[in-house]
């Protein structure tokens, strides 16, 4: 059976248009594309039933919502286990609520850790009574964020300063 490289790109102009904005309607996606829009709706479903689309994100900049909350970056070097590596240890801290995201990154240490709390306080404590205490856990850094700039590929500060052209000499 022979494969056309097409029958795939339908599905990744739907994907890229919805990571842009998740708010788009299946209609909108398809004047954008080209595409019919039952043909858009068909898409999705299938993606979001096999596992692409995994959900639909919001970034919110709390700062201005007048809610602070207090994130940081936490290095983990940890022991891999026999026959699953560094999954069963990632598997054991992604199912904290507080932990946004878990990566195996390459480097001096094995995972990097997202967590957000409300206080520097709950991120310590997390830290020395959850992650350290878990025996595979040999070390940790911790990074606490102090501002951010763009997240989830969106400015967060708005006052972005004009790019200022220099002078052409003739």
């Amino acid at each position: 059976m022979e494969t056309h490289p097409t029958n795939e790109a339908p599905l990744k102009l739907v994907l890229k248009a919805i990571e842009r904005d998740p708010r788009l309607t299946p209609a909108a996606i398809a004047t954008m594309t080209g595409l019919a829009e039952d043909a858009v709706r068909q898409l999705i479903a299938r993606a979001e039933a096999e596992g692409i689309i995994l959900g639909y994100r919001t970034v919110i900049n709390w700062e201005r919502a007048g809610e602070e909350e207090i994130a940081a970056l936490i290095e983990v070097r940890c022991a891999p286990q026999r026959e699953v590596g560094f999954d069963a240890v990632a598997s054991r801290i992604y199912r904290y609520p507080e932990v946004r995201s878990v990566w195996l990154v390459s480097g001096t240490f094995d995972l990097a850790v997202m967590v957000v709390a409300r206080s520097m306080r709950e991120i310590s404590l997390f830290v020395s009574e959850r992650l350290a205490t878990l025996e595979a856990v040999q070390g940790t850094v911790t990074h606490f964020i102090m501002k951010r700039y763009k997240e989830e590929g969106v400015i967060l500060d708005g006052d972005e300063p004009t790019p200022q052209r220099l002078a052409v000499a003739p």
